[in-house]
């Protein structure tokens, strides 16, 4: 599976981004989804994450009301809504998807078999 991961860029404090990403070499119907994000000299941290059939949705309490995780199966892709972004949403994000994933391992980037690229996020205050 590759995974392509795009939509980042500046913008200002309270704005809103949506990044995307697509996959190739195998359905992502098959994977869960997740997105993560690691901000300079921080850990890589969980931000959401969406189960195969869309019914259950994951998010870090940090990002809980403002983004939107969803996934489109007839386009291979998955979305990240990002609205009234803050400066500490300032990271790399990364998508990635697994393939078995228990109920407790959402938010565990180890868990996740595949990982894209990452694309730069950066707010401005």
């Amino acid at each position: 599976v590759q995974l392509q991961a795009s939509g980042g860029g500046l913008v200002q404090a309270g704005g809103s981004l949506r990044l995307s990403c697509s996959g190739s070499g195998r359905t992502l119907s098959l994977y869960v989804m997740g997105w993560f994000r690691q901000a300079p000299g921080k850990e890589r941290e969980f931000v959401a994450a969406i189960t195969r059939g869309s019914e259950n949705l994951y998010y870090a309490a940090s990002v809980l009301g403002r983004f939107t995780i969803s996934r489109d199966s007839a386009k291979n892709t998955a979305y990240l809504q990002m609205n009234t972004v803050k400066p500490e949403d300032t990271a790399v994000y990364y998508c990635a998807v697994g393939r078995y994933i228990l109920d407790d391992d959402y938010y565990e980037a180890r868990a996740y078999d595949y990982w894209g690229q990452g694309t730069q996020v950066t707010v401005s205050s």
